[in-house]
């Protein structure tokens, strides 16, 4: 898919039974609410409400979709998703942050603040159990302008937690979304690449320009577009194993590419049987930079095979 750009400020959207976010509302929020983004938690508020409308587009977002969103911040995405009529929950970090999210929407969306619930928690801490309306089967959305510096843990993270995410579209900055969406063989192809690549396809859906933030970060945005395996899916590529097999996988992966100069005999010497390469019909002069998610499922498998 070919990149659209989304730093158009001027694009238009959907009819809006509430009001969106831009520059001076933000200003006003953070200032009344004694807010300042912090560095500490990655915080740069997208002031613009073209841009979000586009990413809860992009997304597909409907009024019968269950969304998680995080990093909320001051609300100009949360607002822009509740304008679908989905129901979501807002995952934030910060405490003064979180508490005054429904105030902003109480104010410019009122019909929408029963549809939000606020978790003031960190998204690398949430589970099923803390998080019990992303509990059980139902499937969920993830849209998120993610904070650069935790974007690929967090979403690695939920993607192990819960099942039922079956897709998301995050903001992340350009050189990450390149990298979660690089396949075999790219220089930037990586050690998250492969690891999403279990869980699903991803793709780069879109370049954000820094007009659209406070403050400006220093780096262009991107987005990124994934989706998760169906279970035939999965079987067809080979990875439908258990947890045990998935942490063998992942093993694999942290030991080719924090060696991706050496070839996979010498990085996995002490991960694999040197039968597993050819049980598995793989080169062991390959290195892991060139090998799919799916050849690295079929050495973890030649490896647990040898162990019986």
């Amino acid at each position: 898919m070919n990149d659209s750009h989304l730093d158009d400020a001027t694009a238009s959207g959907p009819q809006t039974t509430g009001h969106l976010l831009g520059a001076a509302d933000i200003r006003r929020i953070a200032a009344d609410a004694g807010i300042s983004p912090t560095k500490k938690f990655g915080q740069n508020f997208v002031i613009d409400p073209g841009t979000v409308r586009r990413i809860v587009r992009e997304a597909g977002v409907t009024a019968d979709d269950h969304v998680m969103e995080v990093g909320p911040g001051l609300g100009s995405l949360t607002l822009a998703i509740l304008e679908t009529g989905a129901t979501m929950t807002a995952v934030e970090i910060d405490p003064p942050v979180a508490e005054r999210l429904p105030d902003t929407i109480a104010q410019f969306m009122p019909e929408a603040a029963g549809r939000l619930t606020v978790v003031n928690r960190d998204a690398l801490a949430v589970t099923p159990e803390n998080l019990p309306d992303f509990a059980g089967e139902r499937p969920f959305t993830l849209v998120a302008n993610l904070p650069y510096n935790v974007a690929t843990p967090i979403v690695l993270t939920l993607l192990e937690r819960f099942a039922n995410l079956d897709s998301f579209l995050v903001m992340v900055q350009k050189e990450v979304a390149d990298r979660l969406a690089a396949a075999p063989g790219n220089k930037i192809y990586g050690t998250p690449s492969v690891k999403l690549a279990w869980y699903g396809r991803a793709e780069r859906a879109g370049v954000i320009g820094r007009n659209v933030f406070w403050p400006a970060p220093n780096v262009d945005s991107a987005l990124v577009r994934f989706t998760r395996h169906t279970p035939d899916e999965a079987a067809a590529l080979g990875l439908d194993g258990d947890e045990e097999m998935r942490r063998r996988v992942f093993r694999l992966i942290d030991a080719a590419f924090g060696q991706r100069r050496k070839t996979l005999h010498a990085a996995l010497k002490h991960e694999l049987p040197s039968e597993a390469f050819e049980t598995a019909g793989i080169d062991p002069t390959r290195r892991g930079e060139t090998l799919t998610v799916t050849e690295f499922a079929a050495l973890a498998a030649a490896a647990r095979e040898a162990e019986r």
